[in-house]
């Protein structure tokens, strides 16, 4: 069953996240797709992570198409104004991209090329928006189009550092349904009995949530998170088993897989996040018994 169809009929979803490559050889970015196709439910393909440079969502989200993944291609306007969003839309639709997922984008200033010029034509709303508009056969200057997408709209919500914070990103989710999301993808979901209350309070919403699970990799990596993502809840108990074990790497694998585990009772899919240890990918699946 496809991505498409599990999402919308309520079924528990697994997804991969895959950056495209930066350069032109995409030949590990092929091997390691391979080691999970028919395993995972569809491949998030992000739009520029970090805002460092790479292939873009829309060359990446079109090669792993060839491969045979279903993709979800992540759209922001950091990068482009309205008329290039809209062309990209259509050309994913042309290259059998059936799915969007509306991000934010990173500020450049965290990326690798600090001197380039941020566009931010129009915001999260206004790009869910314009895509409902291009399914509806019109542009956002109300032209008709010849023939129109269909997409499965997603978005995302931003960590929040506090009860305030986050009380506003669901506000803005609410809107961004009203738009046409049609399901929500999380943070890092390090702490259950947090993600059961934040749960609680993403219901009415009404859409599936997909909670991102971070492969954490080292301590290093986990204490780095918990000191600078807000709301990041990483548990000490969980910094100190990867600290004290002999055996790190599968420690990580442990760790990702038992989130998994626990994610499945609690919404409608998980977004594995491995940030270039995509060959660890099979392990977390195996550990999970997906």
């Amino acid at each position: 069953m496809s991505f498409q169809k599990k999402i919308l009929s309520g079924d528990f979803v697994v997804l991969a996240e895959f950056d495209p490559p930066k350069g032109v050889d995409a030949s590990d970015l092929v091997s390691n797709l391979m080691t999970v196709k028919g395993r995972v439910d569809g491949v998030i393909v992000p739009e520029m992570a970090q805002a460092v440079m790479r292939m873009s969502a829309l060359g990446g989200a079109a090669l792993m198409q060839q491969q045979g993944m279903e993709t979800i291609m992540q759209i922001c306007s950091r990068d482009r104004n309205r008329l290039a969003l809209q062309g990209d839309i259509l050309a994913a639709y042309f290259l059998d991209i059936r799915n969007l997922l509306v991000v934010p984008g990173e500020e450049i200033i965290y990326g690798d090329h600090i001197d380039a010029k941020p566009i931010l034509d129009i915001d999260e709303l206004t790009l869910l928006r314009a895509i409902k508009g291009l399914q509806n056969g019109v542009d956002m200057a109300g032209m008709e189009l010849k023939g129109s997408p269909e997409f499965v709209t997603g978005c995302s919500i931003k960590p929040a550092k506090n009860e305030m914070a986050l009380e506003a990103e669901l506000e803005l989710a609410q809107k961004k349904v009203k738009e046409g999301a049609q399901f929500l993808v999380t943070p890092p979901v390090f702490n259950i009995p947090v993600f059961k209350d934040f749960m609680k309070k993403a219901k009415p919403l009404g859409i599936p949530v997909i909670a991102t699970v971070f492969l954490l990799k080292s301590v290093g990596v986990a204490r780095y998170i918990a000191t600078n993502v807000p709301g990041a809840h990483v548990p000490d108990e969980m910094i100190a088993r990867l600290r004290k074990s002999p055996d790190r790497i599968t420690e990580c694998v442990t760790i990702a897989a038992e989130l998994v585990k626990s994610l499945k009772e609690l919404c409608q899919g998980v977004q594995l996040v491995t940030m270039g240890w995509e060959n660890r990918l099979p392990a977390i699946l195996d550990a999970a018994k997906i």
